[in-house]
């Protein structure tokens, strides 16, 4: 009986300081900056220690996605005429291995990416396109399979001569795709077909949002009944209505709240409880605001602090709440913040890793 006792007394034990543990996944630029590739980041809640781990060598390995069973990883590649999606898988302590890589076409430079169990689907911000692959059972990507193009220009005199697709992002429950272009101060819904191998995709809603704003990012809550759409121009959040796929504005606060200041709004998630809004903005001001959510769509500002870096391009909200790390492209470093789940306020505990130029967050 005692040894029996004094074993499940190491398997709590243990147990505990594995859920102290924190793992998150790390896409970065390599070019012309100290990174080499996709890193993952273990992060000790109790002392806050962290341990940057390389998992591959690859270039500008920028936004990322992860398969619902963690086995998968996709990247995008953003190098001009040189762009790409690789495929991923994981292998033993914890490295990733190249399952294989497919171009993504000339010119298209693409910025985001997403994926289901079918199709992986990019965002292209110079091409102003959406490019579809298909899957293959060993996570291999196929060739293009259906490409969209976006048409048109919007007001702004240098960042909207033509489309600019941003973000790729699918509804919760998997029946649409929405698209946001900056380029064309649009948010776009397509219907998902899973079962049509050819052209998966339809276009299904459209929704213009502010001229000259500039939609970048956007977040669902839980439900998949509201959206909030960070503008990256203009700094403003919209809160949006889905419903079956229909886009309706709701409301709009913004992230701007000092004066005579460059804008560059990047990112922007929910807190695992739905309370609290988050967003960062870049240019002059490297920030991130935090909003009160509420029912009927009304956002309310609660707390705006630094960022402690340069470039808040990306950030993640740990899945307990606990934690806000912020990823600053221009001065190559993570910024660790604890989190007031009551009050949604932040604070920076005064740790950093250290990691070149961290364009995207993901914790798994």
């Amino acid at each position: 009986m005692k040894q029996i006792t004094v074993l499940l007394l190491a398997i709590c034990i243990s147990f505990q300081l594995s859920a102290k543990n924190y793992q998150f996944l790390i896409g970065t630029f390599t070019t012309n900056t100290p990174a080499k590739g996709i890193y993952s980041v273990t992060l000790n809640a109790k002392d806050l220690s962290t341990n940057v781990q390389l998992l591959t060598e690859a270039v500008d390995p920028s936004f990322l996605c992860i398969s619902t069973n963690k086995k998968l990883v996709y990247a995008v590649s953003e190098r001009g005429e040189k762009s790409s999606v690789a495929a991923y898988k994981f292998i033993k302590n914890n490295k990733l291995q190249l399952i294989n890589k497919v171009n993504a076409g000339s010119v298209t430079d693409p910025c985001h990416i997403a994926m289901t169990n079918k199709h992986v689907v990019i965002a292209n911000y110079s091409g102003g396109s959406v490019f579809v692959y298909g899957k293959n059972s060993d996570g291999s990507l196929s060739e293009v399979v259906q490409k969209i193009q976006h048409e048109g220009k919007s007001i702004h005199p240098t960042r909207q001569k033509k489309p600019h697709t941003h973000q790729v992002v699918f509804s919760p429950d998997g029946n649409y795709l929405l698209a946001n272009d900056l380029g064309l101060d649009k948010v776009l819904v397509y219907k998902y077909n899973i079962a049509n191998v050819n052209q998966p995709f339809t276009l299904f809603d459209t929704m213009n949002v502010k001229p000259g704003s500039g939609p970048r990012h956007l977040t669902f809550n839980k439900s998949g009944s509201t959206i909030y759409l960070l503008q990256e121009l203009d700094g403003t959040v919209s809160t949006i209505q889905f419903d079956n796929g229909k886009l309706t504005l709701m409301d709009t606060v913004s992230v701007v709240r000092k004066n005579n200041i460059q804008t560059g709004a990047a990112d922007i998630h929910l807190s695992p409880d739905g309370a609290f809004l988050y967003a960062t903005n870049r240019g002059s001001v490297n920030d991130i605001t935090c909003f009160t959510t509420s029912s009927n769509g009304k956002l309310t500002f609660v707390q705006q602090i630094s960022t402690e870096g340069e470039g808040p391009r990306n950030f993640a909200i740990s899945k307990d709440g606990k934690f806000v790390l912020v990823g600053n492209q221009r001065t190559n470093d993570i910024s660790i913040f604890s989190r007031n789940k009551n009050t949604g306020e932040l604070t920076f505990t005064g740790k950093k890793v250290q990691v070149g130029a961290p364009v995207c967050i993901l914790e798994y």
